[in-house]
């Protein structure tokens, strides 16, 4: 579903617009649809309906608490990174024995807080890893359930910052040395062998990765299955990719429907791990104008979002469609570079952009909901947006606009 549309010239979140919200809570601010977040999640989750699966939301894509509370009370798994992802989670009701656990440098703390609540797996990186969670699994007396999180070495075609199947990353264990990991996994007193876990990278258009690392995974699994370990789960990750601005990537539903017909026949169950594609055009950035400035052959329009609120642009060089809040017909056209205030030449939302704007317009960062205030920062000593969440004719704030001495509340002065 659309989750932002122009009614009157003027653009609409669900029942509201967004003038009325920037009136109301000021901006920046971050605003989701509660409709599109779940329309998205259901469109993986019926897509793998004939086979047995659990669909797990990436949490680093967004991890409001309110997002993740919508997720879990539709039955929604998680996979998280952190053990802040972890409580964040099992703050907003998430079933722990729903939580996979990724990331390649899991702390002792991080394992035993998992182990003490009792998630449904961990995504093992490395052999030292393996032996870490097999002591402290034993120091608690109890078996640690694992997949090993595999590397493909399939090119995923997307920007490389945000690849993670090809050898020369530091995520996964190398295909050939797998088996013999397995083995030793499988021997280990307190580790339990479920899956095998593989990810490739995020924002992928073409579905032919996919295909190629499933099919990797699969010819590992018969090994696996050949050699007489027992294997109850294969975790395909996510990445599947958004529109920003020209890309045609596959809907969940192809893309679901081509994994179902990898491992039909399978004794598996599948598991995945979309977030991009369920929150990413679920939300948008709001921002106000606040100068035009000319300079030479340039013309800038200077927001008061910047950088520290939405870094994709200057980190990835990412694009994100930039539109004013209210069409207007009655000002000529310029282009325009979208800037922020931060002392930085990078922070640019947006280059050569064609817009009819002045001072004090409101304008719309679309495809915003993902890694856009997850990657947020208060730079410049700037306070990290409202966040606000759209439900129909209602909003509720899910998170408060940061407020300047919560910027240096835990900070000290030296005594004299």
């Amino acid at each position: 579903m659309a989750a932002f549309e122009y009614r009157d010239e003027q653009l609409f979140v669900e029942g509201l617009a967004l003038d009325e919200l920037a009136r109301r809570f000021g901006t920046p601010a971050y605003v989701y649809s509660r409709a599109a977040i779940e329309a998205q999640w259901r469109a993986f989750d019926e897509g793998l309906g004939s086979i047995s699966h659990l669909v797990c939301y990436a949490v680093k894509a967004n991890s409001n608490l309110a997002v993740l509370n919508l997720l879990a009370r539709l039955g929604s798994g998680f996979d998280i990174v952190s053990g802040g992802e972890l409580e964040r989670v099992l703050c907003a009701g998430g079933d722990p024995g729903k939580i996979v656990f990724s990331g390649v440098g899991k702390s002792e703390q991080e394992l035993c807080r998992a182990l003490e609540v009792g998630i449904l797996c961990f995504n093992i990186e490395s052999e030292a890893e393996l032996e870490r969670l097999n002591h402290l699994a034993g120091e608690m007396s109890c078996r640690a359930p694992v997949s090993l999180r595999v590397n493909p070495d399939v090119d995923p075609k997307t920007h490389p910052y945000i690849a993670t199947g090809l050898k020369e990353h530091k995520f996964g264990i190398a295909m050939e040395d797998a088996v013999d990991l397995y083995r030793r996994a499988h021997d280990m007193s307190h580790i339990t062998v479920q899956g095998i876990d593989c990810h490739i990278g995020s924002q992928l258009t073409e579905l032919e990765p996919f295909a190629e690392a499933t099919r990797k995974v699969l010819e590992l699994a018969d090994e696996l299955l050949a050699s007489g370990l027992e294997l109850t789960h294969l975790n395909l990750g996510g990445g599947l990719g958004i529109r920003f601005r020209d890309e045609n990537p596959a809907t969940p539903a192809v893309y679901t429907g081509l994994l179902c017909e990898l491992v039909r026949e399978r004794p598996f169950k599948l598991l995945i791990e979309p977030g991009r594609a369920i929150v990413g055009n679920a939300g948008l950035l709001l921002s106000r104008v606040e100068y035009i400035k000319h300079s030479g052959s340039k013309h800038f329009a200077v927001v008061d979002a910047a950088m520290n609120d939405l870094m994709r642009p200057a980190l990835y060089q990412a694009w994100h469609d930039i539109v004013p809040v209210h069409k207007c017909t009655d000002i000529d056209s310029e282009t325009y570079n979208v800037v922020g205030p931060v002392c930085e030449s990078g922070d640019v939302l947006g280059a050569e952009r064609e817009l009819r704007v002045t001072a004090g317009d409101l304008l719309a960062v679309h495809s915003a909901g993902a890694y856009g205030f997850s990657m947020s920062s208060s730079y410049n000593s700037r306070p990290r947006a409202v966040e606000l969440m759209v439900d129909g004719n209602e909003v509720y704030v899910v998170r408060e606009r940061e407020r300047v001495e919560q910027l240096h509340a835990g900070e000290f002065l030296l005594p004299d």
